[in-house]
């Protein structure tokens, strides 16, 4: 009687990811992703001693894919920014597993070359040594968090988006304005969540850069 096949570590982590994009987090487990291969638990586990180190494993793949290719160039800024909107390209092309990422985090090559390339750019900004780690943690949950947030409104249906936007409209312009005069006053400008949000990420990253850049004393 054959074997069972034995799957190597990479058709495990793509098995993973579109196990992931199709089910999301939530419902996803080892012995589903076994059985999704026509195998047992036990035989994933040779490779991934749990189920977080397989998720950190899927979501350190993103880091990878969005490092491909990647020159730093320009000034401090403009390396931060362009890293920036390429983890926001790469999980943009995978939604579902950038909550794994701001879940899990993750501790490959993958994340040690993101975290590389934001540490050396904040070295050649001027900033002392002893202000670059607390800096980077702010803009690493900056860039998480945005792209998080970003990730969840692209997974829904356009039923589910279309009926947001009619809440949003009934919410927003049907404000009574007794109540909540502001709301009323700023109703036919204030944008949905989900609108203009390449430039919404820009401006809030290039506002924390601009701190950064305020926070360096001159030489």
């Amino acid at each position: 009687m054959a074997g069972r096949r034995r799957w190597s570590t990479e058709e495990i982590l793509d098995a993973a990811a579109e196990l992931l994009r199709t089910s999301g987090t939530e419902s996803f487990s080892v012995r589903k992703l076994a059985a999704t291969l026509g195998t047992d638990s036990s035989s994933l586990y040779r490779h991934f001693r749990s189920k977080t180190e397989l998720l950190r494993a899927v979501a350190d793949r993103i880091l990878l894919a969005s490092m491909d290719g990647y020159r730093p160039e320009g000034d401090w800024k403009q390396r931060i920014t362009t890293l920036a909107l390429r983890l926001r390209e790469a999980f943009g092309r995978q939604p579902q597993l950038a909550a794994v990422w701001g879940q899990y985090a993750s501790g490959g090559a993958g994340s040690r070359l993101v975290v590389e390339e934001v540490l050396q750019a904040l070295r050649a900004s001027g900033l002392p040594d002893e202000e670059i780690p607390v800096r980077y943690h702010r803009l690493a949950v900056l860039i998480a968090a945005l792209i998080a947030s970003e990730a969840a409104a692209g997974t829904i249906t356009p039923e589910e988006r279309e009926q947001g936007m009619e809440l949003f409209r009934v919410a927003v312009l049907g404000a009574d304005p007794e109540r909540f005069p502001a709301l009323a006053h700023f109703a036919r400008d204030v944008r949905p969540l989900g609108a203009d949000r390449r430039a919404a990420f820009e401006e809030l990253l290039a506002a924390q850069l601009a701190d950064i850049e305020a926070a360096i004393r001159p030489s």
